[in-house]
C-alpha cells in the first residue's frame, strides 16, 4: 500500500471514530441529564486552600471529596463527631449530590452529638440542625432523593416521636409550639386559609409554612385526607408527610429507585399512623399550662387499611406485618372500649376475629381465640392479665389506678375516657367479686367502688394534683371550692409528666 493511500485510510478511520465518539458523547450527556449528574454547585464556605485547590483541579473535586470522606470516617470511628461535622459540610459543598454524606452528617447531629448534652434545649438545637440539614439543604440539591426523604421522615418518627431519648417530651413540646404558631392551637387546621390565604395573617402563616418548614399546604391536606385525620402539631404527622413526599419523588425518578427503599417509606407511614392512633391527639391541660397525649381513635380505619396495603406491597415481610396489624387491632378494640365507644369496639372486635381467627387474643391464655372470648371478657382479661384470680391487693391497685386516670381525664376535659374508665372499673370489681364466691370472703372481700373512688379523690385533691387541676376537678364534680386557695400556685412536676 502506497504511503498516500495509507494516510488516507488512517484519516478516514479517524473521522469515523470521531463521529462515533460524538454520537456516544451525546448519548452519555443525555443519560447524565436524566440521572441528574450534570448539576454544578459553587463551593462556598470552605477554607481558602481547599477552595483554591478545588478550582484549580476542577474535575478532580471527586478525588478531594473521597479523601475528605475517608478522613471523616476515621473521625467517626474515633467518636470525634464535632470535627466530622465540618469535614462533612465541606464534602456536601464539593459534591452536593452525594447522598450518603447528607445522611451521615444529619444523623451525627441529631443522634450522636445531641446526646452529648444533658440539657434538653441544647439537645433540641442539634436535633433541629440535623432535621434542617436534610430538609433545607439536602432536598434543595436532591429534590427527588428517596433516601433523604426516608431519613427526614425517620427523624420525625423516631427521634422526635418515640420515647427513647430522655428529652423526647421537650422535643414534642418545642415542635408543637412551632406548629401552633403557624397552624393554630385548637388542632383543627383551616386548610382553605392556608391554601388560599386572603388576610395578612393568613398570608404570613402560609409563607412561613412554605419558606421555613418547606411544607406544601396542598399536599398536607392531601395527606390528611388519605392517612388522617392527623394532629399536625405532633411529629408523627410530619413523618407521614415526608414519607409520602418521598413516594411522590420516586415516581419522578423511577430509574434510580430501589424497591426496598419504597418499602421503608411505606413502613414509616403505617408505623407513624399506629403511633398517631396511640397518642396522636393533644389535650390542652390549661390548669398546668401543658398538654396531655390521647389516642386518635378517628384514624383507626385508615391505619388498619395501611397495614393491609403494606402486606400486599411487601410479601417478603408479610408475617411480621400481620403480627403488627393484629396487635394494632387488639389495641384498637381496647382503646375504643375504654373510651366508652362500645359499639365501635364490638365492630372492630368482630373484624379482628374474622381476620385472625386462629390467633389467641391473650398471651397468657393459649385458648383465648376470638370465637371463645367475648368483648367484655377480653377487655377485663387484658387489664387483669398480670393479676392473680383472687389477688385482692393487685385488684385494689388496678381499681385505684383506673379511678385516678378517670378523674384526671375528667379534670383535663376528656369526659369520654372518664366514663369509659369508670365503666371498666365497675366491671373489674364485678368480675373479682364473682371469682371470690365460695371463698373466705371476709379475708379477700373488696370495698365498694364508691368507697375506693372517694379514697382516690381525697388523695388527688389533697396531694397528687396541682391546685389548678384540683380546682377544675372540683368544678366538674360540683364539689365545694377550696378554702383560701393560693393566689400564685406553682404546678407540680407530677402533672407535667
Amino acid at each position: 500500500m502506497s504511503p498516500r493511500l495509507y494516510k488516507a485510510l488512517l484519516g478516514t478511520i479517524a473521522v469515523v471514530l470521531l463521529v462515533c465518539v460524538s454520537v456516544l458523547e451525546r448519548h452519555l450527556n443525555h443519560e447524565r441529564d436524566v440521572l441528574g449528574l450534570t448539576r454544578y454547585t459553587e463551593l462556598r464556605g470552605a477554607p481558602p486552600v481547599l477552595a483554591m485547590t478545588t478550582v484549580a483541579l476542577g474535575g478532580f473535586r471527586g478525588l478531594i471529596s473521597n479523601a475528605l470522606w475517608i478522613r471523616a470516617n476515621d473521625l467517626q470511628d474515633d467518636g470525634k463527631y464535632f470535627e466530622m461535622v465540618q469535614l462533612a459540610d465541606w464534602i456536601t459543598k464539593l459534591e452536593p449530590h452525594f447522598t450518603q454524606v447528607w445522611l451521615v452528617q444529619a444523623w451525627n447531629m441529631a443522634y450522636n452529638i445531641s446526646v452529648k448534652f444533658k440539657d434538653p434545649p441544647d439537645r433540641w438545637r442539634w436535633v433541629q440542625r440535623g432535621t434542617e440539614l436534610l430538609r433545607d439543604d439536602g432536598l434543595r440539591y436532591n429534590p427527588d432523593d428517596v433516601l433523604i426523604h426516608r431519613e427526614l421522615a425517620w427523624f420525625f418518627q423516631h427521634k422526635m416521636g418515640a420515647n427513647l431519648d430522655d428529652a423526647h417530651l421537650y422535643y414534642k413540646q418545642m415542635w408543637a409550639n412551632e406548629m401552633s404558631r403557624v397552624l393554630g392551637t385548637n388542632g383543627a387546621v383551616n386548610w382553605n386559609a392556608l391554601i388560599h390565604p386572603t388576610t395578612p395573617d393568613e398570608i404570613e402563616r402560609t409563607n412561613i409554612l412554605r419558606a421555613k418548614y418547606k411544607l406544601d399546604p396542598v399536599f398536607m391536606k392531601q395527606v390528611d385526607e388519605t392517612d388522617g385525620p392527623l394532629e399536625w402539631r405532633l411529629p408523627e404527622a410530619h413523618a407521614i408527610y415526608w414519607a409520602a413526599q418521598g413516594l411522590e419523588a420516586a415516581k419522578r425518578n423511577e430509574r434510580k429507585i430501589n424497591p426496598d427503599d419504597l418499602i421503608t417509606l411505606r413502613r414509616v407511614i403505617y408505623q407513624s399512623m399506629q403511633l398517631s392512633f396511640q397518642r396522636g391527639r393533644l389535650i390542652a391541660n390549661e390548669a398546668d399550662r401543658s398538654f396531655e397525649f390521647g389516642p386518635n381513635l378517628a384514624i383507626i380505619p385508615k391505619a388498619s387499611a395501611a397495614y393491609e396495603q403494606a402486606m400486599e406491597d411487601d410479601p417478603k415481610n408479610r408475617d411480621h406485618i400481620e403480627t403488627a396489624h393484629r396487635n394494632f387491632l387488639r389495641d384498637a378494640v381496647w382503646f375504643l372500649y375504654t373510651y366508652n365507644r362500645e359499639a365501635d369496639a364490638q365492630a372492630w372486635f368482630k373484624y379482628l376475629g374474622e381476620k385472625y381467627p386462629n390467633k389467641p387474643l391473650m398471651e397468657s391464655d393459649t385458648n383465648s381465640f376470638p370465637r371463645n372470648v367475648t368483648l367484655e371478657r377480653y377487655c377485663l382479661d387484658r387489664i387483669q392479665e398480670e393479676v392473680g384470680d383472687t389477688s385482692a391487693s393487685n385488684t385494689r391497685a388496678i381499681l385505684e389506678g383506673l379511678e385516678r386516670s378517670a378523674l384526671k381525664s375528667l379534670a383535663i376535659g376528656d369526659p369520654d375516657r372518664y366514663l369509659g374508665l369508670e365503666g371498666l372499673a365497675k366491671k373489674v370489681l364485678q368480675t373479682y367479686n364473682s371469682k371470690i364466691q365460695g371463698t373466705a370472703t371476709n379475708r379477700v372481700s373488696m370495698a365498694p367502688l364508691s368507697e375506693i373512688r372517694q379514697v382516690v379523690l381525697n388523695r388527688v385533691l389533697d396531694n397528687e394534683f396541682s391546685p389548678e387541676l384540683s380546682d377544675r376537678l372540683r368544678t366538674e364534680l360540683r364539689l365545694p371550692a377550696r378554702a383560701n386557695p393560693p393566689t400564685n400556685a406553682v404546678p407540680t412536676e407530677e402533672n407535667r409528666k
